[in-house]
């Protein structure tokens, strides 16, 4: 429970930005976007949904890529409490949800303990939200009936997954930042029985217009992603769910127009 605000504080909105489709945004998220004094964003935020907020709001990008923290943890931690602690009201925005390998917690503990006030406000995550728009249902009462959500920066710390229960069959893995781990991924799930035939989507840029699904079996995960060369950000779904991309794919056999024109919010 939070401790009674200092009333000369600011609050922070710890916001999720979904995958990339500004149309996915929620009323309370452009709401929060749109009155902060301040927004701390990350990388995965899209350019759409950064040109919806106001050009009088402050920006400040504490974004990490692979291999690049541009702006340690502890600090981005440590900025969302000074801004608030100066009187400002802050919109943390992050892609996908804050609390869903979004490291939302950390901050959401720092303010806590600093006595600032804070609202989380969920996002569309990436395994929602880029399964959805490749026409990839992650359950199916014919081919999975349960969903984990894994990231693929596997070895944290020396802790590993728990691969036999991760390849179980007739369940769906969506692996968020397995790009680059993808041979482990591959060669662990194999090792424990995952069926080298099990078919997987590699789904790029999900949600955007640039979007790009790639489809195969988990014998060829890694070498899909080589051979066509996957950047990030990009979604793993391992499971029989995958086959059905082909049957289902409205996004990319529709034409759409995403609208940069969402409302603006009082």
């Amino acid at each position: 429970m939070l401790n009674k605000t200092s009333s000369i504080f600011g609050e922070v909105f710890m916001v999720g930005a979904g995958p990339g489709d500004p149309d996915l945004l929620t009323i309370k998220a452009l709401r929060s976007m749109q009155q902060a004094d301040v927004v701390v964003y990350d990388y995965l935020v899209s350019k759409e949904i950064m040109s919806l907020i106001p050009k009088t709001v402050e920006l400040i990008c504490v974004g990490k890529r692979l291999g690049n923290h541009s702006v340690p943890q502890s600090e981005t931690n440590q900025i969302l409490v000074n801004l608030a602690k100066s009187g400002k009201n802050v919109c943390r925005l992050k892609g996908g949800d804050p609390f869903i390998y979004g490291r939302g917690g950390e901050e959401a503990q720092l303010l806590a303990k600093n006595n600032i006030k804070f609202q989380i406000v969920p996002g569309i995550t990436a395994a929602a939200g880029c399964a959805a728009y490749a026409g990839i249902p992650l359950t199916h009462r014919d081919h999975s009936q349960a969903i984990v959500f894994v990231t693929g920066h596997c070895q944290k710390d020396g802790k590993d997954l728990n691969w036999p229960s991760l390849a179980k069959k007739n369940q769906t893995l969506a692996v968020y930042m397995g790009v680059i781990k993808s041979p482990y991924i591959q060669a662990k799930l194999i090792e424990f029985g995952r069926e080298k035939t099990t078919p997987i989507a590699i789904v790029e840029n999900g949600t955007r217009q640039n979007q790009r699904v790639i489809t195969g079996t988990l014998s060829e995960l890694a070498t899909l992603i080589e051979k066509e060369a996957v950047q990030s950000p990009a979604l793993l779904i391992i499971g029989e769910v995958a086959q059905l991309h082909e049957q289902l794919d409205w996004f990319n056999n529709t034409n759409i127009t995403q609208s940069n024109n969402a409302l603006l919010v009082a």
